[in-house]
């Protein structure tokens, strides 16, 4: 992509599954060079001897200190802000750590791009941002929050700032395909929260595309979501079940601390501003003011509730399409 030519690319937080997946995506581009910021020096040092290459450069810093990332960022011209809590039950019983990391530790990133002229930067969120019942859902909301605020303050000729925000990305670290698959290895049955939960079904190929897709094409404050189709977790621990020809079988063990029965990607209230893009959905910034005046006799009258784009409302695959996604996957690769 010419776009990137002779760039620098920084990822936040790229030892993760995301970014090890946007260094295969761009290891053999036109990018001049790839930043990798993260706090884990193990994993970083896997990563480099993973990939042996000059054009990836290793950055060891916290987002929650901005003094130990700001040198990481001295002539980029995009960032991937990866870096989280994730994992909702860790952010269940330390939700003052997920306020340090995804709250405060995305607003160091926007100091940061900003202070070095970053030309844009792409801050990734998730489904859980969208009606949040959960702290680390809560977080990431007040992360969006955060980032389209800053938005609003910066001028056409500063970092444009944008966000993705999308669903259980498969086979990630955390995610409940490898959790399965351990326990088939061990000879034991799959954990199954709640037979008819839904989760949408991305994989990581999925989440860089849209973090491109976001790149190529927002404005200041926009927040992007890729349809994606969705299935149980029944159909998933089946399908890998039928894969694996396993027969440990499944146990219900009840929902864990902060889970939904189904994930949203766009709500009722951003449904009545989104731009349908086909493929994708595009939330335009809400770039009213502190005057409140104003909008007594001109406010927003368009929401429609049942609107929004939903885990249970979107496609569900079935334990056939789900086969099919799952050995796309290289955890199934020896099952092909």
């Amino acid at each position: 992509m010419d776009i990137f030519k002779d760039k620098v690319l920084l990822v936040t937080g790229g030892t993760g599954s995301f970014g090890n997946e946007v260094v295969k995506r761009f290891l053999n581009s036109e990018l001049r060079e790839i930043r990798i910021l993260s706090r884990d020096e193990k994993k970083q040092d896997d990563m480099r001897k993973v990939y042996n290459n000059n054009k990836v450069k290793f950055y060891i810093g916290d987002v929650r200190d901005y003094k130990s990332i700001s040198s990481a960022f001295v002539g980029v011209d995009y960032v991937f802000h990866a870096a989280a809590l994730k994992q909702v039950p860790s952010c269940e019983f330390f939700p003052m750590e997920a306020v340090k990391t995804n709250i405060i530790g995305s607003d160091n990133v926007i100091d940061a791009c900003i202070a070095n002229k970053v030309k844009k930067a792409v801050f990734l969120s998730t489904d859980k941002a969208a009606y949040p019942i959960n702290a680390m859902g809560i977080s990431k909301a007040l992360m969006e929050k955060n980032v389209i605020a800053r938005s609003r303050q910066l001028g056409e000729s500063d970092t444009i700032l944008c966000l993705t925000r999308y669903g259980n990305v498969m086979s990630s670290r955390g995610s409940v395909i490898p959790l399965f698959l351990e326990k088939i290895a061990n000879n034991q049955p799959l954990p199954i929260t709640n037979p008819d939960m839904t989760r949408f079904m991305m994989t990581l190929d999925d989440a860089v595309e849209l973090v491109i897709y976001a790149f190529q094409n927002s404005s200041q404050g926009d927040l992007y979501v890729q349809k994606a189709p969705a299935a149980s977790i029944e159909v998933l621990a089946k399908s890998i079940l039928e894969i694996t020809k396993s027969d440990v079988g499944m146990k219900i063990i009840g929902a864990r601390h902060g889970e939904k029965m189904y994930e949203v990607l766009v709500t009722d209230e951003e449904m009545s501003k989104a731009v349908d893009l086909e493929g994708f959905y595009c939330i335009k910034a809400d770039n009213r003011d502190l005057n409140y005046e104003k909008y007594l006799v001109d406010g927003n009258n368009k929401i429609i509730m049942g609107k929004q784009y939903t885990s249970h409302n979107t496609k569900q695959l079935n334990i056939s399409e789900m086969k099919q996604l799952l050995m796309k996957l290289d955890d199934f690769k020896t099952y092909r």
